[in-house]
């Protein structure tokens, strides 16, 4: 009982002021009840996972469905997020990598929907854990590893050889770039996470000073501010996950590039 006690003050604190916990927000819970976590349990990440794969299906399954000549709102933005997908592909890689756009297109809808979804006030932001960016992350790198050894043997290997450099500065170059191929996926899953979660603390800190009377009107338009904001960066970080493999994908199809 006074260890229960001491962890009340902790937690509500000796003064009995305004308490903010930014963190609790990303606690990944049971969805019916108990406390202890398997592999096989329903969580609020599984729930909002799920959630974003039925928005995206309902957007891009239902809502294109009828495929009409003056496009439904539900359409217009299916074909819009279609459309700048595709060209993004194109630009960056050539034609020859229009083949793996359907995979594209699937890491950029799962992330922009998981992000605004993530933004609707006591949702569960899926893409703020490294778990599961590292996941998209990983699998990212491993596919176009794989697929540049498929398409061009070792010769992918010439990635890491910077030919146009003098010769004496090569070895040194090759391991420079050798070190930076294998921290892609550490880098590419840490800014998606780390941006969206700063965001969100950031939000629920300022939502906590809400609640004093003397300060309330500064924190409600820094929170409007700051959640007009996230909106941008939920599309940003989308967009940089995607133009990023894009990039490692032309390196799989044009190591000598």
């Amino acid at each position: 009982m006074e260890e229960e006690a001491a962890h009340d003050v902790a937690a509500h604190g000796a003064s009995g002021g305004i308490q903010i916990h930014p963190m609790d927000q990303f606690i990944v819970r049971p969805l019916f009840g108990g406390d202890e976590i398997h592999w096989y349990t329903p969580t609020n990440v599984t729930l909002w996972m799920a959630l974003t794969v039925l928005a995206i299906a309902l957007l891009l399954v239902v809502g294109t469905r009828g495929r009409n000549v003056v496009p439904s709102r539900g359409q217009s933005v299916a074909e819009l997020a279609y459309g700048f997908v595709y060209k993004m592909v194109e630009d960056v890689t050539g034609k020859e990598g229009l083949k793996y756009f359907p995979y594209i297109m699937t890491l950029f809808m799962f992330i922009v929907t998981a992000n605004m979804l993530g933004l609707i006030p006591a949702a569960f932001t899926v893409t703020s854990h490294i778990a599961v960016t590292a996941v998209l992350a990983l699998a990212v790198f491993f596919t176009v590893t794989i697929l540049g050894f498929v398409k061009n043997g070792t010769g992918f290997l010439s990635l890491f050889w910077v030919a146009s450099a003098p010769l004496a500065l090569r070895p040194v170059l090759a391991i420079i770039e050798l070190i930076s191929y294998f921290i892609r996926p550490v880098s590419h899953s840490i800014r998606l996470a780390g941006n969206l979660m700063a965001g969100h603390a950031v939000m629920k800190v300022f939502a906590g000073f809400a609640a004093a009377a003397a300060i309330a009107p500064f924190s409600i338009l820094a929170i409007t501010a700051i959640y007009g904001l996230e909106l941008l960066v939920a599309f940003i970080q989308a967009y940089i996950f995607t133009i990023l493999t894009c990039v490692y994908l032309k390196d799989a199809l044009h190591p000598h590039h």
